[in-house]
């Protein structure tokens, strides 16, 4: 069964080759697009439009897509959402992932990258481009060191945490600071498979998918404070 997908980008160019290169691709339908939030939202209860994913820009007139996320989450939490922006800071990335945005890519990738992230988190992944987790990881940080004592959500996971091993957790700092499965490796003296068997555990504990996943549940622990 394809994969229905629907964009939203005030480009209009870019609409149309994202629709070029999405069409070409046999697993992918492009369903739609459109060029606001507000468009969007209308498109997708007047035509009744159901997506698998939405590929949509964040710095856009009107409410734009930030709230557009929310908005979809709120009434269809199944679609998933994947940014494409040309935006990197800390507060569109954080402001994204905490409406719900299943990923978060920038503008400057190919086309075949764009359609194989858009694939991946069809398939229920997180995908976050690497200067995206760069600052992630570092608003994380930030985030992680104000008190949230009070927050219930942030004390759950913080009680999830606590269950990791010492060496668990010494992973999930490495992976914090980016590093590949083989780097940690090479740091922990261990081999790649016992990396990937930790991260299975640390996973599991902490309810998880995969790494980039990790890292977005941190930042929207450390972001109910607010």
């Amino acid at each position: 069964m394809s994969i229905k997908i629907f964009f939203v980008d005030d480009e209009r160019l870019l609409l149309e080759s994202l629709g070029v290169f999405f069409s070409s691709d046999p697993e992918f339908e492009v369903i739609g697009s459109a060029v606001s939030a507000e468009e969007a939202l209308e498109k997708l209860d007047r035509e009744h439009i159901r997506p698998d994913v939405m590929l949509v820009d964040l710095n856009m007139a009107g409410i734009g897509g930030v709230r557009l996320i929310g908005e979809v989450k709120r009434r269809m939490p199944e679609v998933r959402m994947l940014v494409l922006s040309t935006y990197y800071d800390d507060q569109s990335i954080t402001s994204a992932l905490s409406e719900g945005a299943d990923g978060y890519i920038l503008k400057s990738f190919s086309s075949g990258e764009i359609i194989e992230a858009a694939r991946m988190v069809a398939s229920g992944h997180t995908v976050l481009d690497q200067k995206v987790m760069s600052v992630l990881h570092r608003s994380t940080r930030r985030l992680g060191a104000e008190s949230a004592e009070n927050d219930p959500k942030r004390a759950q996971f913080q009680a999830q945490f606590a269950k990791l091993t010492e060496r668990e957790r010494e992973i999930c700092r490495l992976v914090q600071d980016g590093r590949s499965n083989r780097e940690i490796a090479s740091v922990l003296h261990i081999t790649e498979g016992t990396v990937k068997n930790y991260l299975s555990n640390i996973y599991g504990t902490l309810g998880v998918r995969d790494r980039t996943a990790l890292a977005v549940t941190l930042t929207r622990s450390s972001r109910n404070e607010h």
